[in-house]
């Protein structure tokens, strides 16, 4: 006959099961010491270099770039919101003027609520280039205010349309896939066959939707650089301004494999940016023999 003895012993609980007390309270401890320190490493990040506007240059190398185009330097700014002073534009204009810039390109959403936009562009419009600067708008203008605010200060609004700017280079512009109706292959159509198609729009998502076989790079803004990411390597936000989540971050393609690139922006509205810099893009068009 067996016993059934009462103990007051409790049953020992998962972390005491396998760890040492001591232990369970070094693990507990050191996972709370990393996630503090992370979490200073990114409040740091926002609060330091997420205020410094990064001028990253890039190149592209392709065989479709003519000789004569090798060089050329295609600044490219968007997302410069309502929280961009006139003082940070002004350092913007300073520092182009000074980078031998042969085309701006304006990439959308230079405004919130219509606000400054006359005196963005009149700043912008002070960039010194060697072909022109030329924009499109963005889910957050007004096209009927924009457009004729650009031509009154001397740019160039691309509203499904382009632009030869020079022989061999052909710069087209789409309207906003939120709010309007972006058409790639009527942006293009004045193109020559052997014209370098440089595509610029607000929204990179257009490009999944739409033919791009016939455009040989194309550039975005929109995205932020994701505005909050983890370590700048993922950002749940993306989801939220792309149907495509991180794909177009900085470098992507478009469905038919087009290469792209997708600026940070310079402002960031009401929301912070952390590990996501404010950014001016630098293109530099290289030929692949």
């Amino acid at each position: 006959m067996k016993l059934h003895v009462e103990t007051n012993e409790k049953h020992p609980s998962f972390m005491a099961k396998f760890l040492p007390k001591k232990k369970a309270w070094r693990v507990i401890l050191g996972i709370t010491a990393t996630l503090f320190v992370i979490l200073l490493i990114h409040i740091t990040h926002a609060l330091t270099l997420d205020r410094i506007i990064q001028y990253r240059e890039i190149r592209y190398r392709s065989t479709r770039v003519p000789q004569d185009l090798c060089g050329i330097r295609i600044a490219f700014i968007s997302d410069t919101h309502n929280d961009t002073s006139e003082e940070t534009l002004y350092d913007i204009v300073e520092q182009l003027n000074s980078m031998n810039i042969d085309i701006l390109l304006l990439g959308g959403d230079y405004t919130t609520y219509n606000i400054h936009l006359a005196r963005t562009m009149q700043i912008l419009s002070t960039v010194e280039t060697t072909y022109g600067i030329f924009g499109v708008d963005g889910n957050h203008d007004n096209h009927l205010i924009l457009f004729p605010l650009m031509q009154a200060f001397g740019l160039t609004p691309l509203d499904n349309s382009g632009v030869r700017v020079r022989e061999g280079l052909f710069i087209a512009g789409v309207q906003d896939l939120w709010t309007r109706s972006p058409n790639i292959a009527q942006s293009i159509r004045y193109a020559h066959e052997d014209d370098f198609i440089l595509l610029l729009t607000h929204n990179p998502d257009v490009t999944m939707h739409q033919d791009t076989s016939r455009v040989d790079f194309v550039l975005s803004g929109h995205t932020h650089g994701g505005q909050i990411s983890f370590f700048g390597l993922f950002s749940p936000g993306t989801y939220m301004v792309s149907e495509y989540g991180q794909r177009f971050i900085g470098w992507g393609s478009t469905a038919d494999g087009t290469r792209t690139f997708s600026g940070n922006g310079i402002g960031g509205g009401a929301t912070p940016r952390v590990f996501a810099r404010p950014q001016v893009v630098i293109l530099t068009l290289t030929s692949r023999a």
